[in-house]
């Protein structure tokens, strides 16, 4: 019933920005920590950042300063705001949310990505 939607992906010049946005949908108790994570053709998925029900954020070093993660927990969506982009940003960037449906289980759910592609 969970269902984890992105949006907001596209082609995009360097130096241009994007936002993401994440809607969580179906039946569920709480959400906690959200998260957005990324993939390269080639590489493996890497963390890009994460942020709590309380809005403690974490992000990787190489977009600190250029990216901003944030939620809106009534619309149960997360956002990540993408500034001064890369080439190197290119990639499949995929929601994650630790949730519960059953207010007993929390469990790790991931949207089905979204392309970023930063070219000129």
């Amino acid at each position: 019933q969970v269902q984890l939607v992105e949006a907001g992906g596209g082609l995009v010049q360097p130096g241009g920005s994007l936002r993401l946005s994440c809607a969580a949908s179906g039946s569920i108790s709480i959400i906690n920590t959200m998260g957005w994570y990324r993939q390269a053709p080639g590489k493996q998925r890497e963390l890009v950042a994460t942020i709590t029900t309380g809005g403690r954020t974490n992000y990787a070093d190489s977009v600190k300063g250029r990216f901003s993660i944030s939620r809106d927990n009534a619309k149960r969506t997360v956002y990540l705001q993408m500034n001064s982009l890369k080439p190197e940003d290119t990639a499949v960037y995929y929601c994650n949310a630790d949730l519960s449906t059953d207010w007993r289980r929390v469990v790790a759910y991931w949207g089905q990505g979204t392309q970023v592609t930063v070219s000129s």
